[in-house]
């Protein structure tokens, strides 16, 4: 419940105009969230509660969905009722009468009791193919009992843009009361419909952070918002706002405990990553060129990726990005962009192991010195009964600014085991090492054909609490792979490190 009170508040300061907080009379928990809200003051949006008609054969004011949301408490009401007779017929299993008679009665019970009512006409776009005079009559019966809006749904998210603005043009015909749109994302059309509803003068455009929803999801009004902010002009949002979008999009993300989607449209890491080398060369002396909005309107920002397909101009933003100096007509960045390419052609990658780039510039550069010089390492993986977890062990031999270190160490299997040595090798000369935390590991077999013999990439991701970094490593074993991964990770969060303090 706590969650929802969040999520209500930063949507709230965005800008958005309605938050539908749940069913009332549905669950004790959405009950609770509307009492909740009562004690929070909102200062844009308008909390609307969520019901359905009330049951065939009975009154309005008899109806325990009416009575849970009357007791909620919220300025708006959304009732959704059936528009496609089949649906009438077959799952409500009434008469059609009974159905407009149910969408009346309870928008009008409803219209004295709160500030505003909205009707939502499910199914609609099905229910008008398979019964055209009956589905508008359904919307007649909204309008006459007092809806403030009438909300079109696409329940089954298959309807295609065309047929959808074809069906709008013919309720405008018949409907005053202002109209919205409800998408559904089952044929991937929930945006388009919607931003196509709203070129038909559509007013209200309901839809999910993030597109979250049942089956193929709502529609996203994390591509909706700034479409009709940025491309057609609606003072939807108020403008600084926009630029707060993408940090809402992981806000929501992470309450929900789902991972970003990197390719979103807007605000995804990839949504302003440029790869090729003509593509970046050509982004460097005009963005515009490979990018249909500024990234920073949204809250994103422009990231240049670097990989075989990489150019010079790559390889110089990169540079810039990480406070290197080179020109582009020097032998640096051919020797740095020969390297990159030799290196993904034995299966690295630097795509998600930016920190990793970076020490290779240095290196390839003539510029890297080494924090610590590896003399051996050892791993031992031993399983003592069945019964019981096997025990790694990790043992490592090092320099550190020439002072010899021998440490053991155990772990969770060989790499943590390994980590938990070199640490416990490095902490002494370096503490502000015991900030870094291992986040993320990832094994990739680049040759499936070879079976256990095949070539292995490991993608580690780390953080200290300031910035989260990302290292690669390449080779026939395992532990080969993670050991190099492991080091880069350390040796650029030392010099992260130096780089704040200004000295090594």
């Amino acid at each position: 419940m706590e969650d929802k009170v969040r999520l209500a508040t930063r949507f709230d300061a965005f800008g958005i105009h309605y938050i539908e907080g749940g069913w009332p009379g549905s669950n004790p928990k959405d009950l609770r969230f509307f009492r909740r809200m009562q004690d929070v003051a909102l200062k844009h949006a308008k909390l609307a509660a969520f019901s359905m008609t009330r049951r065939a054969g009975a009154s309005a004011d008899s109806d325990a969905n009416m009575r849970a949301l009357i007791e909620g408490g919220a300025p708006v009401a959304t009732i959704v009722g059936k528009s496609w007779d089949f649906h009438v017929t077959h799952v409500l299993e009434t008469t059609l009468p009974e159905n407009l008679a149910m969408i009346a009665d309870t928008i009008a019970f409803l219209r004295s009791r709160v500030e505003e009512v909205i009707y939502d006409a499910e199914h609609f776009f099905d229910g008008f193919r398979a019964n055209r005079d009956y589905a508008l009559a359904t919307l007649r019966a909204a309008a006459d009992g007092g809806a403030h809006w009438i909300v079109l749904c696409d329940t089954n998210g298959g309807t295609l843009p065309v047929e959808l603005v074809e069906m709008i043009r013919e309720v405008k015909r018949h409907i005053r009361t202002p109209l919205g749109i409800h998408a559904h994302n089952d044929a991937e059309c929930a945006v388009a419909n919607s931003l196509a509803a709203v070129m038909e003068g559509v007013g209200q455009v309901q839809g999910t952070m993030n597109g979250f929803g049942e089956r193929c999801g709502n529609a996203n009004l994390v591509s909706i918002v700034p479409s009709l902010v940025l491309k057609l002009g609606f003072d939807c949002i108020p403008a600084p706002n926009l630029g707060e979008l993408r940090d809402l999009s992981r806000f929501a993300a992470e309450l929900a405990n789902r991972k970003p989607w990197p390719s979103q449209p807007y605000v995804g890491d990839s949504a302003f990553a440029h790869k090729g080398g003509m593509h970046v060369s050509a982004v460097l002396k005009h963005p515009e060129t490979y990018e249909h909005v500024n990234p920073e309107a949204v809250g994103n920002h422009r990231r240049v990726l670097v990989s075989e397909l990489a150019g010079k101009s790559n390889i110089l933003w990169k540079a810039r990005e990480y406070g290197i100096d080179i020109d582009r007509e020097t032998p640096d960045s051919r020797r740095i962009l020969d390297r990159l390419k030799a290196l993904e052609d034995q299966g690295f990658q630097f795509e998600g192991a930016e920190a990793s780039f970076e020490l290779l510039m240095e290196r390839a550069l003539g510029r890297h010195t080494p924090y610590f010089e590896l003399e051996a390492y050892r791993v031992i993986v031993e399983e003592q009964n069945a019964s019981a977890e096997p025990v790694a062990e990790a043992t490592v031999r090092l320099r550190v600014k020439g002072i010899p270190e021998h440490t053991a160490a155990s772990g969770n299997g060989p790499v943590d085991a390994l980590d938990h040595a070199l640490r416990k090798a490095l902490e002494e000369f370096y503490p502000k090492l015991k900030e870094m935390r291992l986040l993320d590991y990832k094994v990739r077999i680049l040759d499936e054909s070879k079976g256990t013999a095949a070539k292995t990439r490991v993608l580690i991701t780390s953080g200290d609490g300031r910035e989260t970094w990302g290292t690669v490593g390449v080779a026939d074993n395992i532990i080969e792979a993670s050991w190099q991964a492991l080091v880069d990770s350390i040796e650029y969060k030392l010099r992260a490190d130096e780089r704040r303090s200004g000295a090594r």
